[in-house]
């Protein structure tokens, strides 16, 4: 039975109200004109109790219901208010919008944790967080963000809508398109491969006013559900099935003009920016999803006895494990680099590519080599190993395949050797 944790154990909100100084990732922590230099990975202990508290919410409260979510291909609605109770769905957000007021890196850390046990809860809190509260907190208005934002923190989903059936990874040539009537703006179109659509109730949706004007005509506009957006195909997958990825039509979908984000032809740079953001919370499910095959594996290699003792024993299976392990704590200094450069003001976009690209290439292999460490164990879906095979693959193709990821990082050393 699960032990409630009350909003105060997990509450993230006590974590910034000490002194700056205390701040893993904060700048004045790690100058060297302190004397104090931190390993990437050093975690104040503030963000140590958010670890261990999402980790007991993620296998006390998640790891019941992963097999039962993944075979139904449906988030319980219990977890995703779980999130909510434990002040995980507004943690960058100011606490006076009922968010926890917490790091970018604190959402970093919550988002490894869950998908340790379902990357699928995982990426619903990602994209929540990353990418939704991010654009309203950076681009809304204060009318906008009193609005919008204690829903978000609270008890409404949001969904980031920009992709197309024509327009994936050339995500500016979308087609959906809105049309100023009055003091409304009329959007006609769909979107395709939409996360949280399914349940969410607020949604940031991208569409071009002018398309004379290319890409420079996009625009980011709020929608509420109950403005008449239409749910569409919910997407069968091979992996993160309880995550809903479903296409959306809009009909003549009437949206205030007042509900614009960032100003009209603004919507190509808010949608690069939090995508550079929102890469590092990838990043960041991919090494959670490959430390949790590995925790499940690893122990059976020393229980299981083959040839008079463990498999674990033989030296070819040790090498594989130290292989293994070693690539996901490389994923893992990459993608807290990414994070700290971000929270200091630094660029941090060919870090951010880098981090995405390694995180889901350590999360394929690491959670491959895993089924086969447990044999035909493994491979059944009972013991949830091969679960994390198969969610692993989404890391190389959403928020930017790794094609793009590698076209990303070679235009800036192009940049900086040429």
């Amino acid at each position: 039975m699960f032990r409630a944790i009350s909003r105060s154990q997990i509450s993230l909100r006590p974590f910034i109200r000490r002194a700056p100084a205390c701040r893993a990732f904060s700048s004045s922590h790690v100058s060297r004109s302190d004397g104090i230099l931190n390993s990437l990975d050093t975690l104040t202990e503030e963000e140590q109790l958010l670890q261990e508290s999402v980790r007991r919410f993620a296998n006390e409260v998640v790891a019941p219901k992963v097999r039962e979510m993944d075979e139904n291909e449906m988030m319980d609605p219990e977890i995703i208010k779980g999130l909510y109770e434990q002040g995980l769905m507004g943690i960058e957000t100011p606490a006076d919008y009922g968010g926890a007021e917490s790091s970018f890196t604190a959402a970093i850390i919550a988002i490894e944790e869950l998908a340790k046990v379902d990357p699928s809860v995982s990426v619903l809190c990602d994209v929540h967080n990353t990418l939704v509260n991010t654009i309203f907190r950076k681009h809304g208005t204060k009318e906008q963000q009193e609005k919008f934002l204690p829903l978000l923190s609270e008890s409404k989903l949001g969904s980031f809508c920009l992709s197309e059936p024509a327009s994936g990874s050339d995500a500016f040539a979308l087609k959906t398109r809105a049309e100023k009537i009055g003091d409304d703006y009329i959007i006609n179109g769909s979107k395709m491969w939409i996360t949280n659509s399914y349940e969410a109730e607020i949604f940031l949706i991208f569409a071009n006013v002018d398309p004379s004007k290319g890409y420079k005509g996009i625009t980011c506009f709020a929608a509420t559900r109950d403005m008449g957006i239409q749910i569409a195909k919910k997407e069968q997958k091979l992996g993160i099935r309880a995550s809903s990825t479903c296409t959306l039509n809009f009909d003549d979908l009437k949206v205030p003009a007042a509900n614009i984000i960032g100003g009209v032809g603004q919507g190509y740079k808010i949608a690069i920016e939090c995508l550079n953001e929102g890469r590092i919370g990838i990043a960041a499910q991919m090494i959670g999803l490959a430390q949790g095959a590995f925790d499940k594996a690893v122990p059976y290699t020393y229980q299981r006895v083959q040839f008079g003792q463990p498999v674990g024993h033989f030296q070819g299976m040790q090498f594989q494990i130290a292989d293994a392990a070693t690539d996901i704590a490389a994923a893992r200094l990459l993608t807290y680099n990414a994070a700290r450069r971000k929270e200091e003001g630094k660029s941090f976009t060919k870090e951010a590519a880098m981090a995405k690209l390694v995180a889901s290439r350590v999360a394929q292999s690491v959670s491959g080599a895993a089924i086969e460490w447990a044999g035909g164990v493994g491979f059944t879906r009972e013991t949830g190993i091969e679960k994390y095979w198969r969610d692993s693959k989404i890391g190389a193709i959403y928020e930017g395949t790794s094609n793009i990821q590698l076209q990303t990082i070679a235009k800036f050393i192009q940049k900086e050797y040429s």
